[in-house]
């Protein structure tokens, strides 16, 4: 669960584009960001890795691996009725009849 003011800032999936004359991965368009023949693609997208750590951040109640930046876990944020990211409570969970398991 994500507040509305948080979810601007959820991590967004790469999609690749399809291959065709137009996109913005072929060849045709040279330097001016079109795609590169031969290039690592490791190195190019090196930038986007390096602010990923995977021991930074946990989960204050579980103590569990978060998978995007926040404070909560996806389960403990359902459980207990707030934001994953921020830790504002959404809902009122106190008449909820959810298991501890």
């Amino acid at each position: 669960m994500v507040c509305s003011k948080c979810e601007k800032k959820l991590a967004k999936l790469a999609n690749p584009d399809v291959w065709r004359e137009g996109g913005r991965n072929s060849t045709m368009y040279g330097k001016s960001g079109g795609r590169a023949v031969g290039e690592n693609m490791l190195l190019k997208h090196k930038s986007k890795r390096e602010g990923v750590n995977p021991y930074g951040s946990k989960c204050k109640i579980c103590k569990c691996s978060v998978h995007q930046n926040g404070l909560y876990c996806s389960e403990c944020a359902y459980k207990n009725g707030f934001c994953a990211m921020c830790g504002k409570t959404m809902v009122d969970t106190s008449s909820h009849l959810m298991s501890t398991a």
